[in-house]
């Protein structure tokens, strides 16, 4: 926010008194740029820096993905019960223990994010993933060790959790950070492209599981493959992140010289990460990034991780043929999801954002209601309208979010907030949807959910400031070329009096 003018703030006498001190005074406080103020971007360098972290954000949607997928399956393997509800609640139970833990990975790894650097705490986060994930495929069954089948494997799940708290908001910082800002929303359309990359790659495996296993293999052994993949699949995306340079903004906050782009003078020039800091003087934002992402994740979780196990376990379909059209609603939207970010680039991150929770809002019930008719046309339609809605928040909320926050506290303050609300509300939604289904007997429970949802998004859209093609709070302008710096410098010269 630029500070008061000084003709308003002090006696108007005194400012006729003094005219050449005010006027000192208002340049101080409105420094024209320069220059050297300005950074211009690296084409190449912002590209590496979007694959490293889009693919890192695919493996961790690779992980939380097999499971949700084979959720029914585990639930046999781990918490074998008569009862089948019972176990699908035990093992969605256990889904939600790694959310539990998110909040304390968000607090850990964000404020370590704003002090040693984005690139090294984005490869200590995929490190642990893969370690928890391959360890999860090694668990012997609960006929094999009992009781303990299930405790290690609610630990390997905390571990994914604690590790995941400093994935997205390091991702997403990082991404924003080398991204110009003309086309932020473009580039941090990516790391959601690697959100349903991961979901598409877990539905396609277990897919393939399913169709070529009987039921007596896959609870044997097949289960186990998704998760052993897992890790050679997370050395590869932390050779991608170790071959990167931090981002501009974090290396002027260190004193650093920029190596991917030309960084500028004008950044903030503290790196502290102090957690009190973040709830004491950003808890008015850190609220408006909880409701945001509550909206977000709570109907990103129903379509994209619950939505099988509903088709199968509460409308009667075998596992493969939710699956499948999930699978296809989901590369569809892998193809527009860029367009998605573009669009907010040109007409603002609000209006897609709104236009999104407004689906939600609207075109819930109606498509749930499609999705209870039989056929493949009526289910495909309904998940097709949930999916349009979700795209237009996928496409764009990555680029919203880091703009919430100053550079010297964004990793720390966007991990806290988006970690707080996946844990309260993302990671909760199968658990709370099954158990409304089974409390209410109503088959259209995750529609009134999903509704509840999106109209505390609305009311959160609605408050927020639009930040698209502004720099990022404490940190210069970010253009693509030296003539877009030169005309941003040109645009404060004063117009010559004739």
């Amino acid at each position: 926010m630029a500070a008061p003018d000084p003709h308003q703030a002090a006696d108007p006498q005194a400012v006729k008194r003094h005219p050449t001190l005010f006027r000192a005074v208002r340049k101080r406080r409105n420094p024209k740029l320069r220059r050297t103020d300005i950074t211009v971007t690296d084409d190449a360098a912002v590209k590496r820096a979007v694959k490293a972290a889009s693919l890192g954000n695919a493996m961790e949607w690779f992980d939380f993905g097999i499971y949700s997928y084979l959720a029914v399956t585990i639930g046999h393997v781990f918490f074998p019960s008569g009862n089948e509800t019972t176990q699908l609640l035990s093992s969605f139970a256990t889904f939600a223990v790694a959310f539990l833990v998110r909040p304390l990975g968000g607090m850990f790894f964000g404020p370590m994010g704003d002090k040693v650097g984005r690139k090294k705490v984005l490869a200590l986060t995929m490190i642990l993933m893969a370690v928890g994930t391959f360890a999860i495929g090694l668990i012997p069954s609960h006929d094999t060790i009992g009781v303990w089948a299930a405790v290690l494997l609610i630990f390997f799940r905390m571990l994914q959790g604690f590790s995941t708290g400093g994935e997205y908001g390091g991702a997403s910082t990082f991404i924003a950070e080398y991204a110009p800002d003309k086309r932020r929303g473009f580039f941090g359309s990516f790391l959601e492209f690697g959100t349903l990359a991961g979901y598409v790659g877990a539905a396609g495996l277990v897919t393939a599981l399913y169709a070529l296993l009987n039921d007596a293999q896959m609870e044997a052994w097949g289960w186990r493959i998704p998760f052993l993949i897992a890790g050679p699949l997370g050395l590869v995306g932390l050779y991608l992140r170790l071959r990167l340079d931090e981002t501009p903004a974090f290396q002027k906050l260190e004193g650093g010289t920029a190596h991917a782009s030309e960084a500028a003078d004008g950044v903030e020039s503290t790196a502290k990460g102090d957690l009190a800091k973040i709830f004491r003087q950003y808890w008015p934002t850190l609220i408006l990034c909880i409701c945001l992402v509550g909206a977000y994740n709570i109907t990103d979780y129903m379509l994209l991780s619950y939505m099988p196990t509903y088709l199968s376990d509460e409308l009667g379909y075998s596992e493969t043929h939710g699956l499948l059209i999930l699978l296809a609603v989901m590369v569809f939207l892998m193809a527009i999801i860029s367009q998605v970010g573009k669009l907010s680039d040109r007409f603002g991150r609000k209006p897609l954002l709104m236009t999104g929770m407004l689906g939600f809002l609207f075109l819930s019930l109606p498509a749930f209601l499609l999705i209870r008719i039989d056929g493949i046309l009526p289910i495909t339609v309904g998940m097709l309208m949930l999916g349009l809605s979700l795209v237009c928040m996928l496409g764009t909320m990555s680029a919203a979010l880091p703009a919430l926050f100053p550079t010297n506290v964004r990793y720390g303050s966007l991990s806290v907030g988006y970690n707080l609300s996946a844990s309260i509300f993302g990671g909760t939604t199968p658990l709370v949807i099954t158990a409304l289904i089974s409390w209410t007997g109503s088959n259209l429970m995750p529609a009134y959910y999903a509704m509840a949802a999106a109209l505390i998004g609305v009311i959160a859209v609605a408050c927020m400031k639009e930040t698209a093609q502004q720099p990022l709070i404490g940190s210069p302008p970010s253009v693509e070329t030296d003539e877009e710096a030169a005309e941003l410098v040109q645009a404060q010269a004063p117009e010559p009096k004739f």
